[in-house]
């Protein structure tokens, strides 16, 4: 198993703008993981790792102070800054970027399509194939990285 520096990074959010005058910052973050957040933890950009000191969600985003960021001069110049951090072992997640060119077949092994793209939705993202059919993730059974996903969908679905 890779360690967390071998491990690719995904984009995890990113500095909006200066929040007070000490140094912090309003972060909007793009995944739901918050403990990317947690004191100690370490994110990347490409001005080099910041390490968060402090969180607090405020509203649909987190007031952040990290540990190389002191004053709102500073917070400033973060303004923008795309933070990422390494891909999280979870064998239960499934992650976007391996959805893409595979093939989609139901239970009964009928090929369906292939997945062109993933829409965001409140309830389920879903993924839409090049025959303009429309799966909610909630009914993926398997997903072999870009090759393959198996689906199990109610009756109808695909009609």
């Amino acid at each position: 198993m890779p360690s967390a520096a071998e491990r690719p990074t995904l984009e995890v959010g990113r500095i909006i703008k200066a929040h007070g005058l000490k140094g912090q910052v309003l972060v909007d973050l793009w995944t739901d993981r918050v403990e990317r957040l947690r004191s100690g933890s370490e994110l990347l950009t490409d001005r080099g790792p910041l390490v968060v000191e402090a969180a607090a969600a405020h509203q649909d985003r987190f007031i952040v102070t990290f540990d190389k960021i002191a004053t709102r001069e500073d917070a400033e110049r973060w303004r923008g800054v795309v933070l990422s951090a390494p891909t999280i072992d979870d064998d239960d997640v499934i992650w976007i970027h391996e959805l893409f060119g595979a093939e989609v077949y139901d239970a009964e092994g009928v090929r369906r399509g292939v997945v062109v793209d993933v829409e965001s939705n409140p309830a389920s993202d879903i993924l839409a194939l090049d025959t303009g059919a429309l799966v909610p993730l909630t009914f993926v059974t398997n997903v072999e990285a870009n090759v393959r996903i198996d689906v199990d969908v109610p009756d109808g679905l695909f009609e």
